[in-house]
């Protein structure tokens, strides 16, 4: 059985024609299961957001098919439309209402909207209600517009850097309310810079470089691309251990700026190793660390590969009622 909520096959978008013409994204398939939270990461220009315009239906895709809830977003936008909620980057809200006047007028766009008052409270704004949204803070305004995004009720939420402004306790609460709205059975799909937001949230993740998803799958499957890392400092009598004799090594022992690093393929088998051949030999290894592989350190190994051109990112806004 098919659960798929939202899927991309071969889904291009392309800006301008002709030789002034730029594809953003290049040929990229996506599938979101109903009920999970899928993170889009990117580097910077990548293409996540010119990809998530197309899934929210507010841009067509050039090229390749595109489905929410069985729906082509842009073309049967008012089949779609009710059915979702979105946060975009910069929502653009007048700045002369206030909080709830804000919520109020997005309420009456809904079809079956949650109480204002409930929307307000369940992102903490509930004592900001009567303040202008000008005269709140960056972070408030975030709250804000996440507000208006789970006031319809959405069964699936497109979330556009949600935490960005946040302070920790904010972004942690954000989490909380995300992780109820997974419990309830809502999918999300979310983009974000912070790469401990999509470890602590995501299912499943897919990571853009230059138009092009570079890597996909659960987190644990795209750590499990990279390498642990084994550093020491450069002492007098580490040349006594036979560092490349130790297994499970990715590569060659490097020695660099006082300080020796090892790249392991399972970090306890060469640690154990190290340690043990270090005791025997009655060598000291000072300043010792070991790192397992990361989000961060795959998001990273992406990044490093600038062999393409980088796609043009793009800050997007919307009027209040989209």
């Amino acid at each position: 059985m098919d659960t798929s909520v939202i899927t991309a096959h071969a889904l291009r978008r392309t800006y301008g024609s002709g030789s002034d013409s730029f594809e953003a994204v290049r040929g990229i398939d996506l599938q979101v299961r109903r009920g999970e939270l899928f993170a889009l990461l990117g580097t910077n220009g990548a293409g996540k957001t010119s990809t998530l315009e197309v899934l929210e239906g507010l841009a067509p895709a050039s090229a390749g098919r595109v489905r929410v809830l069985g729906h082509d977003p842009y073309r049967e936008r008012h089949a779609v439309r009710p059915r979702t909620g979105t946060m975009l980057q910069d929502a653009g809200f007048p700045p002369e209402l206030t909080a709830a006047e804000t919520a109020r007028l997005w309420h009456g766009t809904l079809s079956r909207p949650v109480p204002v008052d409930q929307a307000l409270a369940a992102v903490g704004l509930e004592h900001r209600a009567g303040v202008h949204v000008a005269a709140l803070s960056g972070g408030e305004q975030r709250r804000l517009d996440l507000a208006l995004a789970i006031m319809g009720r959405p069964e699936v939420l497109f979330l556009d850097e949600p935490t960005t402004g946040l302070d920790p306790q904010s972004r942690r609460a954000t989490w909380d309310l995300v992780a109820g709205l997974l419990h309830e059975g809502v999918t999300v799909l979310l983009t974000t810079h912070y790469l401990e937001e999509a470890e602590t949230l995501a299912d499943r993740l897919a990571i853009m470089h230059a138009g092009r998803v570079a890597r996909a799958g659960t987190v644990a499957e795209i750590v499990a691309t990279e390498t642990a890392r084994i550093t020491f400092a450069d002492d007098a009598d580490v040349p006594a251990l036979e560092l490349t004799a130790l297994p499970a090594l990715a590569a060659a022992p490097a020695r660099e700026r006082g300080r020796w690093t090892l790249t392991a393929t399972d970090l306890q088998v060469t640690l154990t190793a190290l340690l043990t051949a270090a005791g025997d030999a009655g060598v000291q290894l000072t300043g010792l660390e070991a790192r397992s592989a990361s989000l961060e350190q795959a998001f990273l190994a992406v990044a490093a590969d600038d062999d393409a051109p980088t796609a043009h990112g793009s800050r997007r806004t919307a009027p209040v009622a989209a």
